[in-house]
This record gives C-alpha cells, structure tokens and sequence, in this order.
C-alpha cells in the first residue's frame, strides 16, 4: 500500500488516478485475504505503515517503474496463493483473477507479464 502512495505523489492526471484505483485495489484484496486468513482460523499479520523502497523514487519515469515492480510482487503472491488453493476453489477462482488483474496493470506500468504460464 505504502509504495503506491509514493507512486501516486509522482504522478499527475490519469496516471494519478490510476495508481490510485491500484491502490484501492490491492487494499481492498488485503482486506479480502485477512478475512479468508481469519476465517481459516489464523491470524494475518499486520501490515507495515511504510518500508524499504527497492530505489529511489524522484519522479514520473521512476514512479511508473515503482508500480511495475509493485505488480511483479503482488503477482508473485498471487502466483503463491493460486497454487497453495485447492483446486476449483473459491480461493483459487479469486486468485486467478487477481493475477490475471495485476499482470494488465503490470503491463500498463511497462513491465509485461508471461501468463497463463508461471514466469521464472
């Protein structure tokens, strides 16, 4: 959540606006996945209030290569997710769906994914 708000502060417009539909998205899905994790019977763990960015965002070119890698990350869990659910699942149903999501956003911020195949 953290890194699109820094995506979002470099960005005017509909770039703007579209890194903040992302945000809202992936918030929206933590709050889904939390409910699923409690519904399991665990605990999820809590979210960090910032973190260690991979590079220095300073502008629009860096801001729109933070979302790329943003996405590349939420795929890799998605990936996770969809291969740890049962298959048929309702789990698995949304986490296809979500990593179907991502990688069109991934694709907008430049950085193409490999799918229906699990990139290396």
């Amino acid at each position: 959540m953290y890194g699109y708000g820094v995506v979002g502060a470099h960005l005017s417009g509909t770039a703007e606006r579209y890194a903040s539909d992302r945000l809202t998205t992936h918030m929206t899905r933590r709050d889904q996945l939390a409910a699923l994790v409690t519904q399991a019977g665990a605990r999820p763990a809590a979210a960090r209030a910032a973190y260690q960015l991979p590079f220095a965002v300073e502008n629009r070119r860096s801001a729109t290569q933070l979302g790329a890698h943003l996405e590349q990350g939420a795929n890799d869990a998605y990936w996770d997710l969809t291969a740890a659910a049962a298959a048929r699942s309702s789990v698995r149903v949304l986490a296809v769906g979500w990593l179907s999501d991502s990688a069109v956003a991934a694709n907008h911020w430049g950085a193409p994914q490999a799918l229906p195949g699990q990139p290396t």
